[in-house]
């Protein structure tokens, strides 16, 4: 009986346990990879039927609690979705493989998507991987030297400073030379990305060619950069980010070769001139050196603190992120602060035939930013005073402002720089609201109807006041106005909104495959101003932004005039536009494709015969690689593209949506006439013919996968015109006008541009050593024509660039220097028929040089590496063909300085009757000033070190009882290096501007968490 019951108990014994043990959950761990055996980041983890999953680190690595009888979904964009049942495995490796469905919306083509297979445009995309954990206040500036033909160059070292961004070169004289930005569907402003949070950026494609920019029309001109923010995951558990970012930020170096107070002091002496007149040797030698450099900029910190929520069910997904960034500038009263807060949504119905997303950004900035850089203000240019000011005088001088203004000396100039940076107020506070709506309804499996809704508004309240006992109130106010200081304060709110409406189709039947879209957009802006500028300031009740110390309106009882006079101002301003357009593509068996777009645009910029105009462009494609021919050859792809078509530019003045807005009007103005009456008189004849610039562009180009994929890259040549040019034209002084606005000229862009990457080693393990070369590069040449003088020449307001026909954008206009005379110490000069002279005619020996601001070839090289980990990154940026003026340079070496600014050591090698041979002149040279010239016109190519990151990704073993899921840390260097000819402190600034703010040289330490 015992043994009959042993016989029965047993099994079931077994069956109890094995079933309690299947029951059991336990951790699983496993490597995902690609179809190259590339570890994939980021992959969502989700157990079937449960809320509970995770995703993969850095190195593709996953665990993940689960019990044996469940399965795991693994699922990333743009691969097959991967299920596999646990059993008693304690490792799951998966291989993911490349989802051609998947892959079909991965290009951004104009207002649809597209894959890379049936793409016919120029583009290129940066993801997130190259843009997030830099240091940058400006995305925008994180983007240099990553885009073939995108030309980034920042004048100003100011956190969050507006870059000059060109792609494929200058398109227009005086209209807008700007890309179209465009965040998840809103248009938005291309000078003010200070208040998006880079942090958020998911990718950003750049849209060069006709057939991806005529869709855009009056706005597609200068190309079309599209950025999407980050979102969340359909069936994503929970995932919680945070990065955190400490920067340091300090002054590049220079090669200006300043003297210090005993060699500055001694040639005062010499000169007798300024302080060192009056000195002996003794208290030469005694006077001690500062370095006003190291007072007016300094060491910067940056703190970037970022935290993102993440997570999706069946039909809904969110992505929410805090950000705060803390940005001080390395020039004194300088300084950048942002909170940030985002919130993407997106959703779709069970049968998923509707789907709808919305996109929330909520930003503040508080910008401290100093006014008159660049400028020679010697009481207001904090960067002159960091350069020029002579060494011997020390911030010990300083008493107060008063005590400043007798004796008024050049040589106090940083003594005034000190008061001002301890009396003066400005302050930028900015409130930036961007959002969008979008939803889409299939009516039927091929027909779906589309609506993008989306807004920009900005609310920016801008302070300055300077104080009532500062130095600059005191000088400018005097007798008149004892009570000195004025307060400016300007309130402006701008608001635009954009729709997009369409009707898209998209079928495929036997080889055939057709996406065609019907679509209207409506863009309106709306622009409030209000201002005001108080004269006068108690400085018993004076506080910055505050009213407490304005003083009334008073009458001057010695005159009888008005003292305290306070102005005001405000402003209404609306622009508008209005599209409707068609687009569609066509492919036969993945082998040959055609696009087409046409698009009809009204402005509210141009009188009603001209407020329309018509944008097309026609695209083609010829997939050569799956030609019957290719196989077995050494290409995985092998693509030639080709488009034409134009695109317009209706911001012909440059500047916002609300320049510009009446030039087709008739203006009468009052004033003083003849005999000094009281007149009315024409102030500006209005032209109704005024249009649009027009750009028309041709673009060939082949996109090419080699080798397994190991080297890629793309080659573009591109053709472009820019006709109907904005320019004035001369016109009869009849009526007493003599210019006039209109459409007349051509600008010419032609080049090509490539980027390359190569797999030098591709590991087959997870944790091997990987290294891939990269490289991206543009070449330009710009040429004019047209120009509507008797001429064919113009010279611009600086009196030393201009436009002639046949020549380059913005082209130098100058005599000749020829070096210095050994026999007198006296500059020589060439005359236009190339002899020498001390005594050129500053009117008919300049000649055109063939030489401007405007690179002729601009890119990036470097590599990325990682192995067991570790990992680095780095990019090389570099610029040929620019020449820049060296103002700063000659404001050293010029011997009217001395007494007054420091002066460079150069000074010691010039012209002596003992030393003749010598590139200084003598110091009594009659002509050293009297001419402008190209002695300081200077080669201001460069190759810079850019950036250079080097991290550690911590292996899932290493963290899985911290309560991690991702731990990496990380030093970044921008700028590092900088190798050129240009002794500054900043080669990349393309602008002849002295005294500018230069960008930093920045290292930074980061750390990623994941929970």
């Amino acid at each position: 009986m015992r043994s009959k019951l042993t016989w029965i108990l047993t099994p079931l014994l077994v069956i109890l346990s094995l079933s309690f043990s299947f029951a059991q959950e336990r951790a699983v761990s496993g490597t995902v990879v690609d179809q190259d055996n590339v570890p994939l980041p980021g992959v969502s983890v989700v157990v079937v039927g449960t809320t509970s999953g995770t995703q993969t680190d850095f190195d593709g690595n996953y665990t993940i609690q689960v019990n044996s009888n469940q399965t795991l979904r693994f699922s990333y964009i743009g691969q097959t979705t991967v299920d596999r049942n646990v059993g008693t495995a304690n490792v799951v490796n998966v291989q993911m493989m490349e989802d051609a469905e998947a892959l079909e919306e991965v290009v951004v083509q104009g207002y649809r998507t597209s894959s890379r297979e049936k793409s016919s445009i120029a583009s290129q995309t940066i993801t997130a991987a190259t843009i997030e954990n830099r240091p940058n206040a400006n995305v925008i500036q994180t983007l240099s030297g990553q885009v073939a033909g995108l030309d980034i160059s920042t004048n100003s070292g100011q956190p969050g400073a507006a870059p000059t961004v060109r792609l494929r070169g200058v398109n227009s004289i005086n209209g807008n030379t700007s890309p179209l930005f465009i965040i998840d569907g809103t248009p938005v402003d291309e000078d003010n990305f200070r208040s998006i949070n880079p942090q958020d950026i998911a990718s950003i494609d750049v849209l060069k060619d006709a057939g991806a920019t005529a869709v855009y029309g009056n706005r597609g001109a200068n190309g079309v950069v599209v950025i999407k923010t980050k979102r969340g995951s359909f069936n994503q558990p929970l995932q919680i980010n945070y990065t955190g970012i400490l920067s340091f930020s300090s002054l590049q170096d220079n090669d200006y070769n300043l003297m210090n107070s005993q060699e500055q002091l001694t040639l005062e002496n010499q000169r007798n001139a300024g302080r060192g007149a009056t000195l002996t040797p003794q208290e030469i030698a005694a006077a001690p050196t500062f370095d006003w450099a190291d007072y007016f900029f300094r060491t910067a910190l940056t703190q970037n603190h970022n935290i993102t929520f993440q997570s999706g069910g069946e039909n809904f997904t969110q992505f929410t992120s805090l950000g705060y960034f803390n940005q001080e500038g390395i020039l004194q009263d300088s300084d950048l602060k942002r909170f940030s807060i985002r919130n993407n949504v997106s959703g779709r119905s069970e049968n998923e035939r509707f789907s709808y997303g919305t996109q929330l950004s909520i930003n503040y900035s508080d910008s401290n930013e100093p006014n008159n850089i660049g400028a020679g203000a010697i009481n207001r240019n904090y960067v002159l005073g960091a350069y020029q000011s002579v060494p011997y005088i020390t911030p010990d001088d300083y008493t107060n402002g008063a005590d400043l203004l007798s004796p008024l000396l050049f040589s106090n100039t940083p003594l005034f720089l000190i008061d001002r940076l301890r009396t003066y107020t400005r302050k930028d506070e900015e409130v930036k609201i961007i959002g969008s709506f979008n939803a889409s309804y299939k009516i039927t499996p091929e027909l779906s109807a589309n609506i993008v809704m989306s807004g920009d508004y900005q609310s920016e309240f801008f302070t300055t006041a300077e104080g009532p006992e500062s130095f600059n109130a005191l000088l400018f106010g005097g007798a008149q106005n004892p009570t000195s200081g004025n307060q400016q304060q300007q309130s402006t709110r701008q608001f635009s909104y954009n729709q997009v409406t369409s009707l898209n189709y998209n079928n495929s039947w036997g080889r055939h495959t057709l996406d065609a879209g019907v679509y209207t957009e409506y863009f309106k802006a709306h622009l409030r101003t209000f201002g005001y500028n108080s004269n006068g300031l108690n400085p018993q009740t004076f506080y910055p932004g505050d009213g407490s110390g304005l003083i009334p309106v008073q009458i001057d009882p010695n005159t009888g005039g008005l003292l305290f006079v306070d102005t005001a101002n405000a402003n209404i301003l609306n622009a508008g536009l209005f599209s409707y357009f068609s687009q569609a593509d066509y492919d036969y068996d993945a082998r040959y494709g055609i696009t087409g777009t046409i698009r009809r645009d009204a402005s509210y910029r141009f009188a009603g015969s001209n407020k329309w105009a018509t944008f097309w462009s026609v695209a083609g494609r010829w997939n050569i690689h799956n030609e019957a021919f290719m196989d077995g050859s050494i290409f995985e792809q092998l693509k030639l593209r080709a488009s034409y078509g134009t695109a317009g530019n209706q911001r012909i003045t440059g500047t916002t949506y609300f320049s510009g807005p009446d030039l087709t009007e008739n203006f009468f103005a009052t004033g003083a006439g003849y005999g000094n009456q009281n007149s009315i008189f024409l102030s500006q004849i209005g032209n109704t013919t005024l249009q649009w610039e027009t750009v028309t562009q041709f673009d060939v180009g082949v996109d090419f996968e080699m080798f397994d994929r190991r080297l890629r890259g793309t080659v573009d040549y591109y053709d472009k015109v820019t006709s109907d040019l904005f320019q004035s034209t001369p016109v009869s002084a009849i009526n007493s006008v003599t210019s006039l606005n209109a459409n007349t000229g051509e600008l010419s862009n032609r080049g090509f541009d490539f980027t390359l990457n190569w797999d030098v080693i591709r590991s087959a393990s997870p944790d091997g050593f990987n290294l891939t070369l990269n490289g991206v590069g543009n070449f330009n040449e710009t040429k004019l024509a047209n120009i509507p003088t008797e001429t064919g020449e113009v010279l611009n307001a600086d009196g030393f660039t201009g436009l002639r026909n046949g020549g380059v954008f913005n082209e130098y206009f100058l005599l000749r220097y020829a070096g210095v005379n050994p026999a007198n110490g006296n500059l020589l000069f060439l005359t236009a028929d190339g002899d020498v002279t001390e005594n050129p005619n500053a009117d008919t020996d300049r000649v055109w040089l063939g030489q401007n601001l405007i690179p002729k070839w601009q890119g990036s090289f470097g590599f990325n590496m990682d192995f067991k980990g570790f990992f680095l990154t780095t990019q090389f940026n570099y610029v040929t063909g620019v020449d820049r003026i060296d103002f700063d340079l000659s404001g050293f070496q010029n011997p009217d300085n001395i007494g007054q600014f420091r002066n460079t050591r150069d000074l010691f090698r010039a012209w002596t009757p003992d030393n003749r041979e010598t590139d200084i002149p003598s110091y009594d040279a009659f002509n050293r000033a009297a001419f402008t010239s190209d002695r300081y016109l200077t080669e201001a190519d460069y190759v810079r070190l850019r950036f250079l990151q080097l991290g550690y990704n911590f292996p899932q073993r290493f963290i899985e009882k911290t309560g991690f899921s991702r731990l990496r840390i990380f030093g970044n260097a921008e700028n590092l290096f900088t190798w050129t000819k240009w002794r500054g402190f900043d080669a990349e600034a393309q602008d002849n501007t002295s005294r500018i703010y230069p960008t930093p040289r920045i290292m930074s330490i980061g750390v990623e968490l994941g929970f």
